[in-house]
């Protein structure tokens, strides 16, 4: 079973280089492309002013992140997380730069490159000229977004975990999978099922010399391999 992250972030801007910080960070944890339950998600003091166009396009203030943790004090948390699994973000290399920035000013180490996959790249191979953003993807799709009035890093997370399944075969994928998971319980279930002795024993349906043959075909043939046990 693989275990994957699907991850999104919020900003205080669009570009780390020019100092702009992380102030949301939202995981998803899926195993086979569906979610196991397992989320991470916390809100971040940037120790810095939110630009007006970044407010406009995730509705997150100054106020409301003003006293949350520092990343300092999550760094740890989002490490452990993540882990060396698979993390699968729309337009990966965004939010790998920030996440890089923010761990490295910490002196943390940062997921290798080859730790994430980009659903943008995905989308692009799979729909050549079309519009790939999350929101169109997730209408291409009939992926509901009711929910989602202005972007959230969790909320964005969880729709792009549909996406991503979508990307990769769809809801029949994620059916089969159930499946899997289905028969594989109910065979570990079954293994461990024990029946007593039948309170009633059923009649043979052999008869005298058909119980004898089997007994002489069983001492000649197979001995002390037998299953069945003999009159002897």
């Amino acid at each position: 079973m693989a275990l994957e992250i699907v991850l999104d972030t919020e900003t205080t801007g669009i570009d780390h280089k020019k100092g702009h910080r992380l102030i949301e960070v939202g995981c998803i944890e899926i195993e086979d492309l569906l979610p196991t339950g397992r989320t991470f998600h916390r809100f971040i003091d940037p120790e810095r002013e939110i630009e007006p166009d970044a407010i406009r396009v995730h509705g997150i203030t100054n106020e409301m992140v003003r006293g949350k943790p520092k990343m300092e004090a999550i760094c740890d948390e989002l490490i452990e997380f993540l882990g060396d699994r698979k993390i699968i973000a729309h337009n990966a290399s965004f939010d790998r730069g920030f996440i890089n920035m923010e761990l490295e000013r910490h002196n943390r180490i940062a997921p290798p490159t080859e730790q994430w996959i980009d659903t943008l790249e995905m989308a692009r191979l799979k729909f050549p000229g079309a519009a790939n953003s999350l929101d169109a993807l997730c209408r291409r799709f009939n992926i509901s977004l009711a929910e989602r009035d202005l972007h959230g890093a969790l909320i964005d997370a969880r729709l792009l975990a549909s996406v991503y399944l979508e990307l990769l075969g769809g809801k029949e994928r994620g059916l089969d999978l159930e499946m899997v998971g289905a028969r594989a319980a109910a065979a570990q279930t079954a293994n461990h099922v024990s029946y007593g002795a039948r309170p009633r024993p059923l009649v043979s349906r052999i008869t005298a010399d058909e119980a004898e043959a089997h007994e002489a075909f069983v001492k000649k043939y197979l001995k002390e391999k037998s299953l069945w046990p003999t009159g002897s």
